[in-house]
C-alpha cells in the first residue's frame, strides 16, 4: 500500500485583518515559496488503530493516546474519523513537515491541518472535498486562535486569492496583472488568539471609535479589490499605508513592524503593512518586481531574520 501526501501553501492577509473578525471583508492570497507536507505511511503489521505522530519540527514524536485530545494534529485526526464514520483506522504513521513559519502571520497552523485532513483522508480512502477540508481546518484553527475569522482555512484550502466576509460564501477572484509582494519576518513570535482578545477587549471599552476603525478597513479593502481587478496595482500602495496606519491605532503594529514597513518604502516599496495578526510575525511590502531584491535586501539590514518574494497571480 503506497504513501499519501498532501502539501497547502502558507498565506498572506494582503488587506483586512482584525477589521474581518468583526464583519468586514478581508483579501488574502497564498504563498506557494512556502509549504506544510503531510505524510501518511501505511503499516500493515500494525494493530488497527495505531496511529503515530512525528512532526520533528516541534520536537513531536508520539503516538495518538499519548497525546492531549485539544493537541492540534490530534483534534485533526479526529475529526477525519468522526467526518467518514469510522472508529478504527488502519495503522500508521503521520509525517508532518513545513517551511512556514510558526506563529508569523503566514497560516502555518491552517496549512499543517489541511495537509493532514487531505492526506489522512486519502489514506482512508474517502478523500475530503475542498468545502469539508476548509470547514474541519476552520475547528482546528479555534485552538490555534481562539476566535478565528475562517479567513486562514479558506484561503490555503483553495490556494487562491480570496476575498472573505465571515458568514458568506467565498469568493475567489482572478488577478488580471500579477503584482509582487516581499514579506519580512520581525523574527518574534506572536498569538493571533492575544491580539485578537486584546481588540476584542478595547473593541468592549470603546465601541465606536473601533467600529469606526473597522468600517475605514473594509472601505480599503474594498478599493483595494478594485485595484487588483482593473490593474492599478500601484495604487494599493497608498492603501498598504492607510491600512497600516489603522492597524498601528488599533495597536497590533509594534516597533519591530514598523521598522520593517519604514525600511521597504525607505527602499522603493510602493506601500507596506503588517500582515496577520501583529505584534511580530511578519509585515508585507508591494514592489515593482524589479526591486525585489532590494527591498529584501533593506528589509534585512532593518533586522528582518527572512525574506520572501513572491508573485501574486
Amino acid at each position: 500500500m503506497p504513501a499519501f501526501t498532501a502539501t497547502a501553501p502558507g498565506k498572506i492577509i494582503l488587506f483586512g485583518e482584525h477589521a474581518v473578525v468583526y464583519g468586514q471583508p478581508a483579501i488574502a492570497v497564498p504563498v506557494e515559496q512556502v509549504r506544510a507536507r503531510v505524510v501518511v505511511d501505511p503499516q500493515p503489521r500494525g494493530q488497527p488503530g495505531t496511529l503515530r505522530i512525528i512532526a520533528k519540527d516541534i520536537q513531536l514524536d508520539a503516538w495518538l493516546d499519548e497525546l492531549p485530545t485539544d493537541q492540534p494534529l490530534v483534534v485533526a485526526v479526529q475529526l477525519v474519523l468522526s467526518e467518514l464514520k469510522i472508529e478504527r483506522c488502519p495503522a500508521c504513521t503521520i509525517r508532518v513537515s513545513s517551511s512556514i513559519p510558526v506563529a508569523s502571520g503566514l497560516g502555518s497552523g491552517a496549512a499543517v491541518s489541511v495537509a493532514l485532513l487531505r492526506a489522512f483522508s486519502a489514506f482512508l480512502g474517502r478523500p475530503l472535498s475542498d468545502e469539508r477540508v476548509s470547514a474541519l481546518a476552520y475547528e482546528v484553527e479555534i485552538i490555534h486562535h481562539g476566535t478565528p475569522s475562517g479567513i486562514d482555512n479558506t484561503v490555503v484550502t483553495y490556494a487562491a486569492p480570496v476575498y472573505y466576509v465571515k458568514g458568506q460564501p467565498i469568493q475567489r477572484f482572478l488577478v488580471p496583472l500579477p503584482f509582487s509582494i516581499v514579506i519580512g519576518d520581525t523574527g518574534i513570535s506572536s498569538s493571533t488568539s492575544q491580539s485578537v482578545g486584546d481588540v476584542r477587549l478595547a473593541l468592549q471599552a470603546e465601541p465606536d471609535r473601533y467600529q469606526a476603525y473597522f468600517s475605514s478597513i473594509g472601505e480599503i479593502v474594498e478599493q483595494a479589490r478594485r485595484c487588483i481587478e482593473t490593474q492599478s496595482i500601484q495604487r494599493m500602495g497608498q492603501l498598504m499605508r492607510e491600512n497600516h496606519a489603522l492597524l498601528q491605532k488599533i495597536g497590533v503594529s509594534c516597533e519591530a513592524l514598523d521598522r520593517l514597513v519604514f525600511a521597504a518604502e525607505g527602499a522603493g516599496a510602493w506601500g507596506a503593512k503588517l500582515s496577520g495578526g501583529g505584534r511580530g510575525g511578519n509585515m508585507i511590502a508591494l514592489v515593482d518586481e524589479v526591486q525585489a531584491a532590494s527591498v529584501a535586501q533593506a528589509l534585512r539590514v532593518a533586522g528582518a531574520v527572512s525574506t520572501i518574494m513572491t508573485r501574486v497571480r
